[in-house]
């Protein structure tokens, strides 16, 4: 497992980097966050071209990951200005077709590597016809929005409801990696990270490089099948009651 931390701050990226975290994310997208995302408690960036520059030039050993805006009309501007400030991949969001996929693949150009954000619904009735689509390298499952976008209450009902596995099936089948969510804190957030995925390192206090081992730890613990098997059931038993108390508000 990859992980991934968002940050326009070239001294905790630098940090970040250390405590062994792969990736580090700087976040352009703006086009429509605020208006699907302003009223949840979710981190809304607010980073710019020169972070770009600023972060990649500090980085030697994790990789440089920017998310993009959804495709428009300065899609090709925006693209070849992060590719030149050091991106090493390149995520498009919100997209909801393979036109746009298509669209952003030709726009890269095979100069980085591409990650696909799925968060609409119309995507991931589409993912067949997106996984057709050459130089994909990586879809992302985008657990906010998608579970905005199909009606549900509570972002973790994609896992409870069986959407995130048969979307990872296909993924994974057509040969492309595959993702979604973030880790939190082992024993943090509303589920367990030990059972379920979610995000708190940007509490206070938090020693990342601590906790990112704590991680890395857990990961690679023997654990059987019934055991995993467990952790499931009760994850989702957890999520549906969640959902259902949210609903009941």
């Amino acid at each position: 497992m990859e992980l991934i931390y968002i940050t326009n701050d070239v001294d905790l990226a630098i940090s970040v980097q250390s405590a062994g975290v792969d990736r580090i994310m700087v976040d352009l997208e703006t086009l429509g966050k605020q208006d699907r995302q302003g009223h949840l408690n979710t981190v809304i960036s607010s980073h710019s071209l020169e972070d770009v520059r600023r972060i990649g030039s500090v980085l030697n050993i994790s990789k440089l990951l920017v998310r993009v805006n959804p495709i428009n009309e300065q899609s090709k501007l925006e693209i070849d200005s992060v590719i030149e400030c050091g991106a090493d991949i390149i995520m498009l969001p919100m997209f909801k077709s393979a036109v746009e996929v298509e669209t952003f693949i030709q726009l890269v150009n095979g100069r980085v590597k591409t990650c696909l954000l799925l968060e609409t619904k119309e995507a991931a009735s589409e993912i067949d016809n997106i996984l057709s689509v050459e130089g994909v390298n990586e879809i992302h499952i985008g657990l906010n929005d998608l579970h905005l976008s199909m009606g549900l209450s509570f972002m973790f009902e994609l896992l409870a409801n069986g959407i995130i596995d048969e979307l990872n099936k296909k993924i994974i089948a057509a040969g492309v990696k595959f993702g979604f969510g973030g880790v939190a804190r082992l024993g943090g957030g509303n589920l367990d990270a030990s059972l379920i995925l979610s995000r708190d390192f940007k509490e206070k206090d938090v020693n990342i490089k601590t906790e990112v081992g704590k991680i890395r730890e857990y990961l690679s613990a023997p654990k059987s099948i019934e055991a995993l098997a467990s952790n499931q059931c009760i994850a989702y038993e957890k999520i549906n009651n969640i959902a259902s108390h949210i609903r009941k508000k």
